[in-house]
C-alpha cells in the first residue's frame, strides 16, 4: 500500500473525526493541525514501517442543510 485515505468530517460536538478507508483506523482532534498529527501518529501505530503507506490523503466531507 503506497497511500491511505481518510474521510474527515466535523464532529457535531466540536472538532474533527477522521476514519480510514480500507483499514481500521479512527482518530479525532479539536482542530485541523492536531488532526493531521493524530492521523500521522495513528498510521505509524497501525502499520509496521515496511508496510506503512508513504502518502496519507485526507478527504474532507462537509454536510450543509438548507431550507426549501
Amino acid at each position: 500500500m503506497t497511500e491511505i485515505l481518510f474521510i474527515v468530517a466535523e464532529d457535531p460536538e466540536g472538532g474533527y473525526v477522521a476514519r480510514s478507508v480500507g483499514a481500521s483506523i479512527c482518530t479525532e482532534a479539536d482542530d485541523l493541525a492536531q488532526l493531521r498529527d493524530a492521523v500521522r501518529d495513528a498510521v505509524r501505530c497501525h502499520f509496521d514501517e515496511v508496510d506503512r503507506p508513504r502518502v496519507i490523503r485526507l478527504h474532507f466531507v462537509h454536510d450543509e442543510v438548507i431550507a426549501a
